[in-house]
């Protein structure tokens, strides 16, 4: 069943909490796919007024911060043997070459790596842990983190809530057409902010020599 289809099917506030405890869990560094969930209901939100988009960032932006800052202390206490268990039990997703991208990217960018990984598949299960690894200071990640959970979070379910809802409106007065253009408007926005994510995160080649 589709994501969207299967949320029609629960409650709002089975919705809010959904959202709240996905995106946690892959902040803390578990991967599963947050995106994919909030993009979902907040379409969802859009053409339901049983959902309310305000209360649908808010857990989100919620479930950001707290997974992050519990990947952190995760991150803090385990260390690199935590990276290695990681590794072995999700190899897709934490192997070596994932881990010392992820690391140029932290030891390069500091909190900015934090901040935009938000907006980067792989940096926002890696951001949390890694963070606590590599024992950057709690104050600058805590920043880092409640900024970037309010931009990508809030940012998200608002661009998605307000494409869907001209979508609607749109569909109603010039048919598909409407429909192409406001989704295609909604997906240039969001591929614009991950490739300034992408770009602020990725290291530079090193120069031969140094």
């Amino acid at each position: 069943m589709h994501v969207q289809e299967w949320l029609e099917t629960v409650p709002a506030v089975a919705v809010y909490a959904l959202v709240g405890l996905v995106i946690g869990l892959e902040s803390l560094g578990i991967p599963l796919p947050g995106e994919i969930i909030l993009v979902s209901s907040a379409l969802l939100a859009s053409q339901h007024g049983d959902i309310d988009p305000v209360v649908l960032g808010a857990c989100a932006t919620a479930g950001a911060i707290i997974g992050d800052s519990i990947g952190y202390a995760i991150g803090r206490k385990g260390g690199r043997p935590l990276l290695a268990w990681l590794g072995a039990r999700f190899p897709r997703h934490f192997s070596e070459g994932h881990i010392a991208t992820a690391e140029r990217s932290f030891r390069k960018w500091g909190m900015w790596a934090v901040f935009f990984g938000r907006f980067v598949a792989l940096l926002r299960i890696f951001a949390g842990p890694l963070a606590g690894v590599l024992r950057m200071p709690y104050w600058k990640f805590l920043i880092a983190n409640v900024l970037g959970g309010i931009v990508w979070a809030g940012g998200t379910t608002t661009v998605i809530y307000y494409v869907g809802v001209v979508a609607e409106s749109w569909l109603k007065r010039f048919s598909w057409l409407g429909l192409v253009l406001a989704v295609l408007i909604g997906a240039a926005s969001m591929l614009v902010l991950k490739r300034k994510a992408r770009k602020a995160t990725t290291p530079e080649p090193a120069i031969a020599g140094d």
